[in-house]
């Protein structure tokens, strides 16, 4: 890839947290470790390079743990469908991402929408939010932004495009807007509980506060184009934790079960995501809450070449390869053959994994995912669009914006109601009323001194101040005994 502007959130880059001075006084605190610099945390994820250095010998053993005679059957299974579905997505493009009307989430999707989200892993909602009203979002950030210029904080700092901002008027009513409320509770409900007793509601969207992006076309960046790698092809949430963490390797049980089983693999129950421990060694680019789906919302008409979004739409696919691709190494440099593939259970290396890094992916390290054709641009995108992504999905951040105009999006993943979420919700509430980050970011003074920054205030339905902790949670109508005990529970926290 070519330098570009680098797109980040957390827990992504489509994601990075933050800082590293110590939290303000009266600042909340999840107990976590404050972050480093958004500069060193890109620095941080651009050696995460497939040249990596080897994992200590206790992930032989590990290997050795996991290791089933059955997955060799599944990865011979795995590699033959893998071959079919790169091929359709090299032939669809971009036209694979499944549009809808944000009408299509009021109405309920068609059974072939239904099934076309569940296999990408990835939708882009059009409408629901007027153009005029995104734009307007925009117009009163870059206000807000010009206002406060003297304390304002980002990336590059020089000319800043990726902005250290939170707690905008403008980042309140996009969050709490009503579509993308409803969008969220609506792609949620795609989600199920394997034991009616996990304590989630689905149903209950809770808020995680997040950056957002106003970038540049490379033309009019200083000097042509920032001095820097493209966001390379990852996924978020971990890279070794994926196998290390028990409680994380149980949401790939059907996966290494051996042989066909991995058929049954369901990348949409959040039963075995509340015991998962993401952050094993308290990583500078992780998000300490469950996001079901990453998104944002866009602030702007942007399309492929644009500075836009990249995924692998084939969420179960892609990921069962993911699992299983530390097992096997080639005895043939240039071949996909299943038969040039052998178990490899003695290497301690866990291909474009590393301690407190994201899960990196390469033509080297993930070759059978050919990501010169799996991965493509999500189509263009208008301002009031919405895009969101599975968890677990395999994405990327175009290295060059070649268009016109500015490539913007504040950025506002879907989370569901969970006793950690709950938890952070409660510090993050905490550090809005004082302007400071989230938890999981930079851990300075923010926008504390920041004239006409968003308030509590701001938002006046009584659903998005529920979204951001200010009001009681309901029990909704069918709900699990899980779901009923967590919102108890939130409830005793919060109020």
């Amino acid at each position: 890839m070519s330098s570009s502007t680098i797109t980040i959130s957390p827990g992504s880059l489509e994601a990075t947290n933050g800082s590293g001075h110590g939290a303000p006084a009266g600042a909340a605190s999840t107990g976590r470790s404050p972050k480093a610099s958004i500069t060193n945390v890109i620095s941080s994820f651009q050696s995460n390079s497939p040249a990596a250095e080897p994992f200590p010998a206790r992930f032989s053993a590990l290997k050795k743990q996991i290791w089933k005679d059955g997955l060799v059957e599944t990865w011979r299974q795995v590699l033959a469908e893998l071959e079919g579905a790169v091929e359709e997505i090299k032939e669809k493009g971009s036209e694979i991402i499944p549009r809808v009307s944000f009408s299509d989430i009021q109405r309920g999707l068609s059974h072939d929408q239904l099934q076309a989200l569940r296999r990408t892993g990835v939708i882009v909602v059009q409408g629901g939010i007027p153009k005029e009203e995104a734009l307007g979002w925009k117009r009163s950030i870059q206000e807000y932004a010009a206002a406060n210029k003297d304390l304002l904080k980002g990336f590059p700092p020089n000319n800043i495009q990726m902005f250290e901002i939170y707690n905008s008027r403008s980042q309140l009513l996009a969050r709490t807007h009503p579509s993308v409320l409803q969008t969220q509770i609506f792609l949620n409900s795609l989600w199920r509980t394997s034991d009616p007793n996990s304590p989630i509601s689905l149903s209950t969207p809770v808020s995680y506060f997040d950056r957002l992006r106003i970038r540049q076309p490379d033309a009019a960046s200083e000097k042509g184009r920032f001095v820097l790698n493209g966001l390379s092809p990852h996924i978020d949430g971990g890279s070794i934790e994926r196998w290390e963490d028990e409680g994380f390797r149980k949401c790939w049980d059907k996966v290494l079960a051996g042989g066909s089983k991995w058929k049954e693999f369901d990348p949409f129950d959040a039963t075995p995501r509340l015991e998962a421990n993401q952050d094993l060694y308290n990583a500078p680019n992780q998000c300490s809450v469950f996001r079901t789906w990453q998104g944002w919302t866009s602030l702007s008409t942007t399309g492929p070449t644009e500075g836009t979004l990249r995924v692998l739409p084939n969420l179960s696919l892609a990921t069962a390869y993911i699992i299983l691709r530390p097992f096997f190494r080639s005895t043939s440099p240039t071949s996909l053959k299943a038969d040039d593939w052998v178990v490899d259970l003695e290497n301690p290396t866990f291909p474009g994994s590393k301690i407190t890094m994201t899960q990196a992916l390469s033509n080297d390290t993930h070759p059978h995912l050919r990501l010169n054709d799996s991965i493509v641009s999500i189509p263009k995108v208008e301002p009031g669009d919405q895009v969101y992504w599975h968890c677990d999905l395999v994405h990327a951040v175009e290295a060059e914006h070649l268009g016109k105009g500015d490539s913007s999006v504040v950025y506002i993943p879907a989370a569901p109601l969970t006793t950690r979420n709950v938890e952070y919700l409660q510090a993050q509430r905490e550090n809005l009323m004082k302007g400071y980050p989230p938890p999981d970011f930079p851990s300075d003074e923010g926008e504390a001194r920041f004239r006409s920054r968003g308030t509590p205030g701001d938002v006046s339905t009584e659903e998005g101040r529920r979204l951001l902790g200010l009001s009681p949670f309901i029990i909704p109508d069918g709900a699990t005994e899980g779901a009923k005990r967590v919102i108890e529970e939130a409830n005793k926290m919060l109020f």
